[in-house]
């Protein structure tokens, strides 16, 4: 999924949250699916796979853009995906 999207905004899960006035985020698995997803409020956001498989250590939240269908989501991933590597925290 993650090569299809533009990433527009990266944020940190503490950032996020306080952008969006909530105290917390769920992450949770469709029973049908398999697929994982977080919930912030009211609202729900996509997650990458490393959230599935449990490889992920440093979560970061992004806007992005499907470039298939143009909708902009929230994705929950391992900071480093997408269109950049971290090289340093400063």
């Amino acid at each position: 999924m993650e090569r299809n999207l533009k990433f527009l905004k990266t944020m940190s899960v503490t950032d996020f949250k306080a952008k969006q006035g909530v105290e917390k985020i769920e992450v949770k698995r469709n029973k049908h699916t398999g697929k994982c997803f977080f919930v912030y409020g009211f609202e729900t956001g996509a997650c990458s796979k490393k959230v599935e498989t449990g490889e992920l250590t440093t979560p970061v939240i992004s806007e992005v853009c499907s470039a298939e269908t143009g909708n902009l989501f929230f994705l929950l991933h391992q900071q480093g995906e997408g269109e950049a590597t971290t090289l340093a925290i400063l």
